[in-house]
């Protein structure tokens, strides 16, 4: 591993063996908790691995003990548990959490998950290893595409600011809306990494993303949308790091990584032989493919030269006639994990929601202490330091900041009024930090 060690090779063993399912009715559980704890040890190390350019035993693990699939299931279990439990829990009537933090953990389990399969599936073994649940993962990544682009008409996430009117559960849901961005970005990543394997992918899979789901043209409506790219005040913004930043204006025309991840995937879907030949050209598709043209100045064209064949494909495309659409009968395999969870919760919604709520969501003040001081040991600051992509920001005006609460480590600030402002929220979070910080 890189010189800064979070998990010792025994140790990441350890992890990623024990990696297992959990049922919706568990999340948020003693075991889920300890499960999430582990998880998160397991990015951050796959990320530092990643930063070293040194050996990454994280996803070697992860393919050895055959743990991918797992990954997946359970990407795909919080991301029903937040889409069916989630919304009938905040509708409970005896529902009046006074610390939404045990919450906090099981919504961003999904983010967890996803950042640490961004990481690992840049290697092709790790695609392969994934087995049947890449179908699963390609309709998940899917899923979150199109969230992204309906989203881009109704304006860009909001930012992680906090608002001295505002209920916990209010900044809760303020915080799962833009953590939901930031997935469907990460899903995009994952989406380009897949194609990457087009050769290896089986006829399902790929009948799956050229056919079912037509992604070549879902990836031509998030170009033109680009949702990660805003106008305020005039000025340039692009949604890099966790927040928006303003762009120079001389670096306005260089290729951000998320356009640069579509158009990677574009030509993967487009060019490949094999998807090639798989690929039913419509009169729609065709007409959507060909808006890509306005996008092919020759300042994309010197940043990723490959492009030039997509080019010339894209010229050859308008000559040809669309095809009609295929009726070809074909045999071929269907997500299951989506399915499979639904019917084993289908009408027990409700029952999950008020079992989680009596026997997870309402921790003591001991449980609590526990926690964070758990917490506080998953996430060491010469770690954070390393895998932090920017400066801290302000808890209060998210403005860049350089002090940090000398009482719990964890908040950081630009200057003592906004600490002092923030203290009525931070407060409670803050002692009991502390307080486990104590225990130990």
């Amino acid at each position: 591993m890189g010189d800064l060690e979070l998990l010792l090779p025994g140790e990441a063993d350890l992890l990623v063996r024990g990696l297992r399912s959990f049922p919706l009715r568990e999340m948020g559980s003693g075991g889920w908790n300890q499960q999430h704890e582990n998880l998160e040890k397991l990015n951050m190390q796959a990320i530092l691995d990643a930063t070293a350019s040194q050996g990454e035993p994280i996803q070697e693990l992860l393919v050895t003990h055959g743990k991918v699939p797992t990954l997946v299931e359970e990407l795909i279990a919080v991301e029903m548990w937040k889409q069916k439990v989630f919304p009938v829990l905040c509708k409970l009537e005896d529902f009046k959490p006074q610390n939404t933090f045990p919450i906090y953990m099981v919504v961003h389990h999904e983010a967890s998950i996803i950042n640490l399969l961004e990481t690992v599936f840049f290697h092709k073994e790790v695609c392969e290893s994934a087995e049947d649940t890449i179908l699963d993962l390609v309709d998940y990544c899917h899923r979150k595409l199109t969230l992204l682009v309906a989203r881009s008409g109704r304006g860009s996430p909001p930012e992680e600011e906090g608002s001295q009117d505002s209920t916990p559960m209010q900044e809760l849901k303020k915080q799962a809306e833009l953590m939901e961005f930031e997935i469907a970005l990460k899903a995009l990543s994952v989406l380009r990494y897949i194609t990457d394997c087009v050769d290896s992918l089986s006829l399902s899979t790929l009948s799956r993303m050229l056919s079912t789901h037509n992604l070549p043209c879902l990836l031509v409506e998030l170009l033109q949308h680009s949702p990660w790219s805003r106008r305020e005040g005039g000025k340039l913004q692009r949604f890099e790091g966790g927040r928006w930043q303003t762009v120079a204006p001389s670096e306005q025309q260089k290729l951000s990584k998320l356009d640069g991840q579509v158009w990677i995937a574009l030509y993967n879907l487009l060019l490949n032989p094999e998807a090639r030949a798989r690929y039913c050209l419509t009169g729609f598709a065709k007409g959507q493919l060909l808006k890509l043209r306005a996008f092919l100045t020759d300042m994309l064209l010197d940043q990723l030269p490959n492009l030039a064949e997509l080019q010339h494909f894209l010229a050859h495309l308008a000559l040809a006639e669309p095809q009609p659409p295929k009726k070809d009968l074909v045999l071929e395999q269907i997500p299951e994990i989506w399915e499979r969870l639904e019917q084993e919760n289908r009408g027990k919604w409700q029952a999950i929601a008020k079992h989680q709520l009596r026997h997870v969501f309402s921790p003591s003040e001991e449980d609590l202490r526990l926690q964070a001081r758990r917490w506080a040991e998953t996430y060491r600051l010469d770690v954070l330091e390393v895998v932090a992509p920017e400066r801290p920001h302000c808890a209060y005006c998210n403005a860049e900041a350089s002090k940090r609460c000398s009482r719990c480590q964890n908040e950081w600030y630009c200057c003592r009024e906004c600490q002092v402002k923030h203290w009525e929220k931070h407060g409670k979070a803050c002692v009991l930090a502390a307080q486990g910080d104590r225990v130990k």
